[in-house]
């Protein structure tokens, strides 16, 4: 069902917390197929418009960045026991291949400093996490959730047997 913004960000934040951050990434593939992937993500300011976003950290080369340059739309599901939030909307990707206006090189090390922090990361040597970053050429995806769906409350599993 449907949820408001406000209440999807809410579950986000309750959901976000109790599993540490985790949520699964659906992207679509080349031939429309969905692709899926365990990431870390959080919630934070958009860098440029200041927008609740919902954010992660991609390695670079991987197929989650291919797919979101080629067709950006994405859903991120977090979930806690039987109870499910999920995102969907466009993503922005900001990172060394990826250039987005008002992020510039200058500002991607605070900006994957603060998706890291706002998913649960912390780091005790930020330049060493900096320089990993860098070298595994990371990029920002910043999901900004046109709609929410969830679970209708008191929705239980049901042993099947």
């Amino acid at each position: 069902m449907a949820v408001s913004e406000e209440e999807g960000l809410r579950l986000v934040r309750e959901y976000g917390e109790t599993e540490r951050w985790l949520a699964v990434l659906v992207t679509l593939r080349p031939d429309g197929q969905p692709s899926v992937s365990v990431v870390n993500a959080g919630i934070l300011p958009h860098p440029a418009t200041g927008a609740p976003t919902l954010a992660l950290v991609a390695r670079g080369g991987t197929a989650k960045l291919a797919n979101l340059r080629r067709n950006p739309h994405a859903t991120l599901v977090f979930r806690s026991g039987w109870e499910w939030v999920a995102a969907h909307g466009s993503a922005q990707l900001a990172g060394p291949d990826d250039p987005l206006p008002g992020t510039g090189p200058d500002r991607l090390p605070g900006l994957l400093r603060d998706i890291y922090h706002a998913a649960g990361g912390n780091h005790s040597d930020l330049a060493e996490y900096d320089r990993v970053m860098a070298a595994e050429r990371r990029t920002a995806v910043l999901l900004r959730p046109a709609r929410f769906t969830t679970n209708p409350v008191g929705t239980e599993h049901q042993e099947h047997g």
